[in-house]
């Protein structure tokens, strides 16, 4: 039987005491500052120096290794094993990744990352796909050795990171160091009370909707679909089409819009109708703006609004939404795809919700054009891969 290899109640210290904070700093999301000393302190190591744009205004991107591993089903190890315990029950064959390797639709694949974890008590972590990879229908979740959850990384764990990869619409081209999921960090259980969420939001705005005040539910506020037709274009939206050509996930306004997605346009009459086989890029009709001590999160999936999953990569770092200190707002991005029957959506149907949580300091790289954010000042934008 394998051994847990989380550190123990008393394995507190940090590799650099002299980087370390006190002890009873406040709870919160390590802001990039913080994270980029964690590095230096040990708790996040790596088996190659740090890129330095891997280092976002809340979170860390996570490297792909060397290798891929074609698996016949997802699982996870469960709490007395670690992955590769598991590993050999699942593996079909071996892709090596230096030279880069295509990824197909239909199949799942598990990959070490770069990134190894030494955290301490009361530091944990969650994870999440880069708006880049969940805007091409990729299917990621980070796993952990012991873990019981996927993208939830326990307080005190102590080893590597694997990440689960399915393409759903595309075959996508990864090598190396390709980041397609990223990393919170945090301290303690920042608040996160409806109470808390409602007082924030009058304080700075965070959903900004011209048609009321926001509605908050179980500590997040609720943000809708936007199926209406603005300025002189009708568009709404993009379908993925059933191509066979492939994506390079690295390559930065490359690719013509049209060879792989379908322009969706305003009904006629009623709401859009979704399907199960497909998948589409929408956007909220609200707007959204994150100040530079606060960390935000979308909830993927709530069945209390439909059947249908509207967001795959969920984090809004501080600073997005703002343009030199302003609070403008930017839309959100949603991507789309319906789960067991066809469900129609109409314009302002709530889709989904947005947590929101205090950093445990202002961050020192707002998101924004200054630190060359693919999607600063946003409305219906498709990935970074396509041209503009």
């Amino acid at each position: 039987m394998a051994e847990n290899r989380q550190t123990s109640d008393t394995d507190t210290q940090p590799l650099l005491p002299e980087l370390a904070l006190p002890q009873d700093a406040q709870s919160g999301v390590w802001p990039a500052q913080r994270l980029k000393a964690a590095f230096a302190r040990g708790e996040i190591q790596a088996a190659e120096a740090p890129d330095p744009q891997q280092i976002q205004p809340a979170s860390i991107d996570l490297r792909l290794g060397p290798v891929a591993y074609e698996i016949a089903a997802s699982f996870l190890p469960g709490p007395r094993l670690t992955v590769r315990d598991k590993l050999p029950l699942v593996t079909r064959r071996k892709i090596n990744l230096e030279v880069g390797a295509v990824l197909q639709t239909g199949h799942v694949y598990l990959v070490p990352l770069m990134e190894t974890l030494q955290l301490r008590k009361r530091i944990s972590g969650v994870a999440n796909p880069k708006s880049s990879t969940g805007r091409l229908d990729v299917f990621c979740r980070v796993i952990t050795d012991y873990g019981v959850e996927f993208d939830q990384i326990p307080e005190r764990y102590s080893g590597p990171l694997w990440l689960e990869i399915a393409p759903r619409s595309f075959n996508v081209k990864v090598r190396q160091g390709s980041r397609l999921a990223q990393l919170r960090l945090k301290s303690g259980t920042p608040p996160s009370s409806n109470a808390f969420i409602r007082r924030l939001d009058e304080e700075v705005r965070i959903v900004r909707d011209e048609d009321g005040p926001a509605n908050v539910k179980e500590g997040a506020i609720a943000l809708s679909v936007d199926i209406s037709a603005t300025g002189d274009s009708d568009l709404i939206g993009y379908k993925a089409r059933k191509v066979s050509a492939e994506i390079d996930i690295d390559k930065v306004g490359h690719y013509d819009v049209d060879a792989f997605w379908e322009r969706v346009f305003l009904p006629k009459e009623g709401g859009l109708i979704l399907y199960p086989d497909e998948f589409h890029i929408l956007a909220t009709k609200e707007k959204v703006a994150v100040p530079d001590d606060l960390a935000a999160d979308m909830v993927a999936y709530d069945t209390m609004v439909g059947e249908f999953r509207v967001h795959y990569a969920g984090f809004f770092d501080p600073g997005f939404g703002y343009t030199d200190g302003v609070a403008e707002g930017s839309k959100i991005v949603l991507e789309v795809r319906a789960h067991e029957v066809p469900f129609m959506v109409e314009h302002g149907q709530i889709v989904g919700r947005v947590a929101v949580e205090r950093l445990t300091q202002s961050t020192d790289a707002p998101y924004g054009g200054a630190i060359g954010s693919n999607y600063h000042r946003q409305s219906l934008t498709l990935g970074k891969q396509f041209k503009r």
